[in-house]
This record gives C-alpha cells, sequence and structure tokens, in this order.
C-alpha cells in the first residue's frame, strides 16, 4: 500500500497493518507532555483509574508554561500538583521557572521530539511537531493520563489533505501567512480530524522554525496533524538540537491517494492577517488599513523564537512604538531570551518602548501579562482569536507575523511593512 505521511508515521508505531484510513489502530508513544493548567487533570486521572507508576519517566514531559510565573494562588497551587508528582514519578523532564519556556518551543530545542516519533500532549498546539515530521496531536487529559500509565493509545488513521504552496512569495511573506492564507480559505473545520501534510517549492525553501508555526495551526483548520516530510533542513536542526533521529528520512510514496489537494499560488500575495472573531477570517493586511490598536504580543508556541524576534527586531530598529500602544515581546524559552540578549535585540525592543516580558504562554489564553480591557483591539502572533480570548468579551484580536505585528506597533494602527 503506496502511504501518506500520516499512515507511515502511525505505522512505525504499530503493530497493526494499516490499509486504510478510519481504522483504528494501537499505537506506542514516543512522548506524552502536559502543562500546568492540563497537567493537574491529567494526574487526577492517573491516579483515578488505579495507576502507580508511569510506563517511562524519561518519556513524560511537563512543562509550567501557561500562568506561569504564578499569578495568583490558584495557579501557584496548579503548578505545586505538578511539581509534587514530577518528583514522586521521579520525571527527567520536569520544567519550571527559568528552565521552563513555552511548550512547543521547549521540546523542540532540547531535541526530546523529533522525525518519527508519535507524540501526544494535553494541550491542543502539540501538532506544532509535525513541522519535524513527527505525528503529533493534542488529547483529552484522561486520554493523556491513560497514556501515561501504559505508554500507548489509540487513533484512528486520518486521511489526508496535500496542501501545495507554489509561486514566488514576497519578500515580506512568512509561515504565519502560509498557514492563515490556507485556514482562510477551508475554515477552521475544512480538515477536522484529517492531516495537513504540506508540500510544494515554497515549503521546500521554509526553514523549520516556521514549519513548526505552520503545524502549530494545523489545529485551527481542525487538523489532527499538520506533517511535513523530512529533509535536510530538518536533519540539520535536529542534529543541532540532539535529537537521535537526526539522521531520518521520511517522505510520502509518490501515487498515494489524498482525500484532497489544495493548490496555493503566493506570488503577488501580501502578509495576511485573521480578524475577530474566528482564525479563518482572513483578509490581506492591506484591506485592514487604520484600524486602531492598543496592544500587540509578539511571542507563544506559535511565532515566539527566535526567528520571529528577528523580524520584529528588523521592524522596530530605530523606531519608537505609537503612543498609547503596550507592545509586549515575550520570547519563547530562555535559550530564544538568551540568543535575543546576545543578539541586542532586546535592547531593540527596549528602545522603541516595548515591554519585554518571561517566557509563558501568558496573554496568549487570557492569562496574565497582557490582558485586554473593554473595546480594546490587539494584534498577535499568536495562533487563535476567538471572542473574549485575550481578556474582555468586548475586546478584539487580529493574528498575524510578528512583521505585522511589529509595523502595526509602530503605527498604531494595523499595518504591514511596507507601511513603513
Amino acid at each position: 500500500m503506496l502511504q501518506t505521511l500520516a499512515q507511515k508515521l502511525l505505522q512505525r508505531h504499530t503493530s497493526d497493518e494499516i490499509t486504510q484510513d478510519g481504522q483504528i489502530v494501537q499505537c506506542k508513544v514516543s512522548m506524552v507532555l502536559a502543562n500546568d493548567i492540563t497537567g493537574p487533570l491529567a494526574i487526577k486521572s492517573f491516579y483515578s483509574m488505579g495507576a502507580t507508576k508511569v510506563f517511562d519517566r524519561t518519556k513524560i514531559a511537563l512543562v509550567m508554561d501557561h500562568f506561569t510565573p504564578q499569578k495568583d494562588i490558584a495557579s501557584a497551587n496548579q503548578v505545586l500538583i505538578s511539581r509534587k508528582f514530577a518528583a514522586e514519578q521521579q520525571l527527567t523532564h520536569y520544567y519550571e521557572g527559568g528552565d521552563a519556556g513555552v511548550e512547543h518551543t521547549l521540546l523542540p530545542e532540547q531535541g526530546l521530539v523529533g522525525p518519527l516519533d508519535l507524540v501526544v500532549g494535553a494541550d491542543s498546539h502539540t501538532c506544532t511537531y509535525g513541522g519535524l515530521g513527527a505525528f503529533a496531536t493534542g488529547m483529552g487529559s484522561t486520554d493523556v493520563a491513560a497514556a501515561m500509565a501504559l505508554g500507548e493509545t489509540w487513533l484512528k488513521v486520518p486521511s489526508t489533505i496535500r496542501v501545495e504552496y507554489q509561486g514566488e512569495a514576497d519578500r515580506d511573506l512568512r509561515a504565519k501567512d502560509l498557514i492563515l492564507l490556507l485556514i482562510g480559505r477551508i475554515g477552521v473545520d475544512g480538515a477536522l480530524y484529517q492531516a495537513l501534510e504540506f508540500a510544494g517549492p515554497v515549503i521546500d525553501a521554509l526553514e523549520v522554525e516556521g514549519r513548526l508555526t505552520m503545524a502549530n495551526m494545523a489545529i485551527e483548520a481542525g487538523a489532527k496533524a499538520g506533517l511535513f516530510p523530512v529533509d535536510a533542513k530538518t536533519r540539520a536542526y535536529c542534529a543541532e538540537h540532539g535529537n537521535p533521529n537526526a539522521q531520518a528520512d521520511l517522505r510520502a510514496d509518490p501515487g498515494c491517494h489524498y482525500a484532497q489537494t489544495v493548490k496555493i499560488d503566493v506570488s503577488g500575495l501580501e502578509p495576511q492577517v485573521s480578524c475577530p472573531h474566528l482564525p479563518a477570517n482572513v483578509r490581506a493586511v492591506s484591506e485592514l488599513k487604520d484600524l486602531p490598536i492598543q496592544q500587540v504580543v509578539i511571542g507563544s508556541c506559535t511565532n515566539g523564537r527566535i526567528s520571529d524576534l528577528r523580524d520584529a527586531a528588523q521592524i522596530l530598529r530605530g523606531r519608537k512604538v505609537s503612543r498609547g500602544v503596550r507592545c509586549i515581546i515575550l520570547p519563547s524559552t530562555p535559550t530564544v531570551w538568551k540568543q535575543a540578549l546576545k543578539e541586542g535585540l532586546l535592547e531593540i525592543f527596549m528602545d522603541a518602548g516595548c515591554i519585554v516580558g518571561p517566557c509563558t504562554c501568558g496573554p496568549c489564553l487570557g492569562g496574565h501579562m497582557g490582558i485586554l480591557g473593554d473595546g480594546e483591539r490587539a494584534v498577535a502572533t499568536t495562533n487563535r482569536n476567538f471572542k473574549g480570548r485575550m481578556g474582555s468579551l468586548d475586546s478584539e484580536v487580529y493574528l498575524a507575523s510578528p512583521l505585522v505585528a511589529a509595523a502595526s506597533a509602530i503605527c498604531g494602527h494595523i499595518a504591514g511593512p511596507k507601511s513603513l
């Protein structure tokens, strides 16, 4: 049987022969993860089902990133539950405080996830790791608890939508724009329980951090996973970060069956913006000119990596954030933070009037460090803009690349780099 990326990856982790989409297979997992919000729920379920010991203490990751640094007593107690469990189970990969960062940047950076892996996490954006050629998907905390205890889970083999990006990309077009283009075209349920397989010359040219951004937002189209083939760029990234599968190779079989093929020509396209209150409400940035804003957030598991901060610094260097705009920069891991410091990016941000914060999810989920008030409008490099996502139910969030976010911070209204 000629196989898609999804079929090949699942076949590596199951003893069942995969013969068709929709088949239920029992799979062994490579890594199980949770955070300070979902972890305590999984831990409670773990004990409730009678489990006493995790299947492999080296294959569980708990990352305290959503409400940390802890903003109140409740969030501190969430971390306390996770910390006690990690100590009791002697987990190798427990991250808190100065060692922690946004989980979906941290784990690839630490070499803990990579090509050919099967990763399940109690967070919907676990699909990020598909950017490295892993089958990675989010699950509820109860399913994750079972995976922590048993080291395996059941999955339905998803059908696959192949997405081909072609044409000549504008110098200001980024991975965030590519995934917004797709979500705008197929909708938030356009790939429901399907795998998105990304291909084409534009994808071949895309660096790994951009691929992680695109895989991260596969869930915003309803996808079970967002998958990229493993190529020389993947192998170089994994070798640099100490992943044991750095020499892996993975590509779909020519002639395999796809449920659908979507072709997107990026030639002549400008940066894209997702408007409230749905990621699929996508428009070109020039259509939104003169829309005033009060906040900009540059960070998150979608766009808080060093390449994202370099893009933002390119725009902010020698300029000032518009009066009345809060521009919040959140490097996604301590490694990213230190690299930005080393390159002088943090000084550029602060000279421009930005607020540089810790490595936290923070405002992305309306947690803290950037909550919107009534009637406020924000441009964010995050992944969701549902009503009330970043604070008040009367606020608005517009999703964009770091280039657009930084340009908007300077202009005081939604704007692309060419506006400068």
